[in-house]
């Protein structure tokens, strides 16, 4: 028989023993899956080292993640899981909440430039939805957003991840201008990459149909002017500055490269620039990892 001071000792070492076991166990489980191991390309490989190297100003925020696993690979961006305006970034998601409410039918819209709500002073003319991603065209998604409910919006903001628009929120903040409609810029990434994965779904071919003619003749063209070897997938906006140092507005731009199957999706807000102009300082970070 095992007196009982020794059957005490046995089992609080016993507990003890399980409650480290179980402590490590925990620990492993609340990782971020970021932080788990990865194949990545070599193209890959080369982003993170450029961006490292390279691209530290304080000016420039940046997220590089994995396209296929959609793993966060790189990041200098303070807080990004905070919500903030992303401006015309929403805007896709915004037009598959239309298609999904009017049988994944896009309308035509002729923009008239400033007099007809633009960001552009002179016209952009007749535009199709492919145009009107390509042009970041807000006298487009003004009357689109005008023919949306919120709660059309709301279920496709949830599907890919986003925050959803107050319920209350109608006309022109549900196609991003303003500050009203908040986004993780880390879950608009994601939203991106879900995106993409669903390139062949109803109405969203068009979508990035839209994202390849921008990098080409669009506002993301900063982009695409100067890759050599590969195309890209781009959509820019422009928002009120949310940087640590005060400015009118920031430019944000979601590229994916190569076109025709990503490896990365770079995401960078410029401090100060609209999106256009962030597209070139987008444009100069993916030539230097493509070189």
């Amino acid at each position: 028989m095992v007196p009982l001071k020794k059957f005490v000792s046995l089992a609080l070492s016993g507990s003890l023993c399980f409650l480290s076991l179980l402590g490590r166990a925990q620990a492993q489980s609340i990782q971020e899956p970021e932080q788990a191991s990865a194949p990545k390309t070599l193209f890959a490989q080369s982003a993170i080292r450029i961006l490292h190297r390279e691209f530290q100003d304080p000016r420039i925020s940046y997220l590089l993640f994995d396209a296929q696993t959609q793993v966060l690979l790189s990041s200098n961006w303070k807080d990004a899981a905070r919500p903030i305006a992303l401006g015309s970034l929403v805007k896709p998601f915004t037009a598959l909440a239309y298609a999904e409410a009017h049988g994944f039918e896009y309308p035509t819209h002729i923009c008239k430039g400033e007099a007809s709500g633009c960001w552009q002073i002179h016209p952009h003319g007749k535009l199709d939805i492919v145009s009107a991603i390509a042009l970041s065209c807000n006298s487009y998604f003004r009357a689109l957003a005008a023919g949306l409910k919120c709660e059309q919006v709301i279920p496709t903001a949830k599907a890919f991840g986003l925050e959803a628009p107050n319920p209350e929120l109608t006309g022109d903040g549900l196609m991003g201008l303003g500050e009203q409609w908040t986004i993780s810029p880390l879950h608009m990434a994601r939203a991106y990459l879900e995106l993409y994965r669903r390139r062949d779904q109803p109405g969203v071919r068009e979508l990035i149909a839209g994202m390849a003619q921008s990098a080409h003749r669009g506002t993301g063209a900063g982009v695409g002017h100067a890759l050599e070897h590969m195309d890209a997938l781009v959509k820019t906006g422009t928002a009120q500055g949310t940087h640590i140092h005060p400015a009118p507005a920031d430019g944000f731009v979601i590229a994916l490269v190569p076109a025709n199957q990503p490896e990365i999706l770079l995401m960078i807000r410029v401090h100060g620039v609209a999106g256009a102009k962030a597209a070139v300082t987008a444009g100069h970070m993916l030539k230097r990892m493509e070189e």
